[in-house]
């Protein structure tokens, strides 16, 4: 790379949605990027963009962290040019529709291995080598899903993001003081692409525009919680008070609440 000196961030899922928000906000305020997607077209355009507006280096690695291979074959290529990773923003995700006895085991097996295999997988080698520099951030997109009681459908969406935010808790705890700070990021309906993905967009539209976020508010949300060293943040007032109104609930009335919402909402078989 050109410039060793400027700090890298590696950004996984940053072809669209709050990814790309990461890479366009990291970009402007001078890292080099290592951007990982498996939209190999979208990649190398923003790449290539970002690179020419900012006047930086930036890295396009076409990866599918279902592949279990795929963690080793990212930080190897960042490694090939002699690079470290001064931030990892663990942002990669999507939701699997249908309920749990209604979809496959080597699609769950999949959905696992890009939420939860791939994340850890990541931040292992990266908690290491931050660790020994005194320095570096770990960033984990998680969700208010992580947080709340679960509903039907999408089964293993909340469990996933509630062991990213304990992990981010814990992790955040054991590099306490060396430097490195760990957040988890929790935001609720955001406006991207994941609810086409999912193939929930036509009933997402029954939910006002007011519920939603945009991409580039959780970022500057979560960079700020980064820097103080949060190991958790919920973005948005909205997402705070619901969040903070279920956990007041008892379980069973809030999951019954959650439950009775969701069916706006989720696709179910």
């Amino acid at each position: 790379m050109a410039n060793a000196d400027r700090p890298l961030a590696l950004i996984t899922g940053a072809s669209a949605g709050i990814g790309e928000a990461f890479a366009r906000a990291y970009a402007a305020r001078g890292f080099d990027l290592a951007l990982t997607a498996r939209r190999i077209d979208r990649l190398e355009n923003l790449a290539a963009e970002l690179a020419q507006r900012h006047r930086i280096d930036v890295m396009a690695i076409p990866a599918d962290l279902a592949d279990r291979a795929a963690p080793a074959l990212i930080l190897d290529s960042i490694a090939q040019a002699d690079r470290s990773i001064d931030v990892l923003v663990n942002n990669a995700g999507y939701g699997l529709p249908g309920d749990y006895v209604g979809t496959s085991w080597a699609d769950q097996q999949k959905f696992l291995d890009v939420m939860v295999t791939a994340v850890c997988a990541l931040a292992h080698p990266c908690a290491i080598d931050m660790k020994r520099r005194g320095k570096g951030a770990i960033i984990n997109i998680a969700s208010v899903a992580g947080l709340v009681p679960p509903g039907p459908g999408h089964t293993l969406y909340g469990a996933t993001k509630a062991l990213v935010v304990r992990f981010s808790q814990s992790l955040n705890q054991e590099l306490a003081g060396t430097g490195v700070h760990v957040t988890a990021v929790c935001p609720g309906l955001t406006w991207t692409e994941f609810h086409d993905v999912n193939g929930a967009r036509a009933s997402m539209g029954k939910i006002p525009n007011s519920a939603y976020q945009t991409a580039e508010a959780v970022v500057e949300e979560a960079l700020a919680a980064s820097a103080a060293n949060r190991p958790v943040i919920v973005t948005g007032k909205q997402n705070r008070f619901i969040v903070g109104l279920l956990r007041l609930m008892p379980e069973d009335m809030a999951m019954r609440e959650v439950a009775k919402r969701s069916k706006a909402f989720r696709r179910r078989d």
